[in-house]
Order: structure tokens, then sequence, then C-alpha cells
């Protein structure tokens, strides 16, 4: 059986993920417009810096930090944060993108994506951060949660 685009999308999400560097946690986003794929990010400390799988430990687990907690003490970009970036270093506008991301993104991440005028985002695996949620509906985006859509 022939996948849906989210389907499709969302597998290749997943496969984003598996270059995740991040000892907590790997996530994989995929940015896309008109059915293509524009960029993709995944969680990773920036460019040329030590990752945690490369330090063999994560600072916020060091620390006894909750997931969803003190986004600030992490080494890591986010996937989002990552695939915005690629796209701002290419000239690829993301205006009207949808995005593709493993779990569903933080408040710093949601905040970001409203400003980089990706307007539907498609997630699985929810994330502890009502913000988040409550920032991106007041913003209109419209938010598709994927084991939502397995289930139709």
């Amino acid at each position: 059986m022939r996948s849906t685009w989210d389907e499709y999308f969302m597998e290749i999400a997943d496969v984003v993920k598996t270059r995740s560097t991040c000892l907590r946690r790997q996530v994989g986003a995929v940015i896309v417009k008109d059915n293509r794929i524009i960029t993709t990010g995944y969680n990773g400390a920036p460019a040329g810096l030590w990752h945690c799988s490369e330090r063999g430990q994560c600072e916020r687990e060091r620390l006894h930090i909750p997931s969803g907690q003190r986004h600030e003490l992490c080494r890591a970009l986010h996937a989002e944060q990552n695939a915005v970036i690629q796209a701002a270093k290419l000239g690829i506008s993301t205006e009207g993108a949808t995005i593709y991301i493993t779990l569903q993104p933080c408040v710093i991440c949601a905040k970001m994506l409203i400003n980089a005028g990706i307007k539907r985002i498609v997630y699985r695996g929810t994330y502890p951060d009502a913000l988040s949620a409550s920032m991106l509906e007041e913003a209109g985006l419209e938010l598709v949660r994927m084991d939502e859509i397995e289930e139709k």
C-alpha cells in the first residue's frame, strides 16, 4: 500500500533522527514545501563542538534536569532549530512550509517555527510543554499529531 505524504515524510524524519548525537532523546525533523524536502535536521551540538555522545555524558542528566525544563543548559540544538538554520544558511524560504518532527516541539522551537513562517506541524510523540501548544494554537499553525492520522 502506498504511503500518504504525511507518512512518507515522517518516515524520512525517523531516518534523519538516527544521525542524532543526543544521549537522552533522538529527534529528527524534515521541512517540506510543495511535497519537496527543503531541509532536514536532527538534535546535536553545534558544528565543530563536542557532541554529548563523544563526551560520554549528557549535561542535563548530570544536573538531574527533568525533561521539558531548562533548555538553555543543553549543549545540543534541537532538530527543528537545525532544520530552520540549514534553510537560512542555504537561502531557502520556509514561509508556508510544513515541518515533520518525531517529537512535539518545545516552546523555544515553537516560537522559532512561528517566526520562520511554518504553517503546519506534523509530529509524533508528545512533549511536556503546554506553553508550546498554546502558542502554536494562538499563532494559527495547523498541528497534526501523527498517531492520530495512523489510527484513522
